[in-house]
């Protein structure tokens, strides 16, 4: 017995052609929003050209299938470098460098077109190979000795280096810059405790140099201003009644006797 054709209007089919339309929009509206987390940007590419400028944190928009997103996060890195490099006196030393630095949000589209399409690749194509050319640069201006009594000085100077360098291309910003670890041979070590404590005696030398010039300005000063007026006063303060013989009194002639007192009994 053959069965009659369903009739072209049954509701099964629309039913399902409704719920296969609402599925085909939810897709379209999964490919068309997307959320940035915070601490991070999105660069959006369309057909895998970068098309306007970063995308900030929240809920942003793309067109589906057409565009394709690449986040880049912008908080602070902090990244530790070992390296080695040669001082002035062609001594080698070894340190830990480790810096601090953040992608800068507006550039992040810049680095994804000409240097690195995700964040593993921004330190070693970005970071690096400024850090370890700032390294050498200083190093190479000092002599051993220098680099291990003035290492917090020359810190700061690697520092501003390093960020000086990263500015001309304006993709990081650096926020820090640590050196620590400093390992030198063993035959040096004594070379530069001998200079500190040179510096130090030195250093107490010109001290007390100073301390005895003030002393002697001040003493200086003292017996200008100390007349026989004031010099009997004193002498009368600090009497004790028993001395035979005072100084001349004030007003009288100079070379004129002391005045002899008796003692008491």
């Amino acid at each position: 017995m053959m069965q009659s054709p369903r009739p072209i209007n049954d509701p099964t089919s629309g039913l399902v052609g409704l719920i296969a339309i609402g599925l085909s929009l939810l897709l379209l509206l999964g490919q068309a929003f997307f959320i940035v987390p915070a601490g991070k940007v999105a660069v959006v590419t369309t057909l895998g050209k970068v098309s306007g400028g970063s995308r900030l944190p929240g809920l942003n928009f793309k067109i589906p299938f057409v565009q394709s997103i690449y986040p880049f996060d912008v908080r602070t890195q902090v990244k530790p470098e070992e390296f080695a490099t040669l001082t002035k006196d062609l001594q080698v030393i070894e340190a830990t460098a480790t810096v601090k630095y953040a992608v800068r949000p507006e550039e992040a589209g810049r680095v994804y077109r000409t240097i690195a399409s995700n964040d593993r690749d921004v330190y070693p194509r970005i970071i690096q190979p400024s850090l370890l050319k700032a390294l050498k640069s200083v190093f190479s201006q000092y002599e051993l000795v220098t680099i291990a009594t003035e290492w917090n000085d020359i810190s700061s100077l690697v520092e501003r280096t390093v960020a000086e360098e990263l500015d001309k291309f304006d993709y990081v910003d650096v926020r820090g810059l640590d050196l620590t670890g400093l390992q030198i041979a063993k035959e040096y070590r004594a070379a530069i405790e001998q200079k500190q404590i040179a510096e130090q005696q030195l250093l107490r030398a010109k001290t007390e140099v100073k301390i005895a010039e003030q002393e002697a300005i001040r003493y200086d000063t003292l017996n200008r201003s100390l007349d026989s007026q004031v010099l009997f006063k004193l002498f009368l303060d600090k009497w004790d009644g028993q001395t035979e013989v005072v100084p001349a009194l004030p007003g009288t002639v100079a070379g004129s006797p002391p005045v002899i007192v008796g003692r008491r009994s």
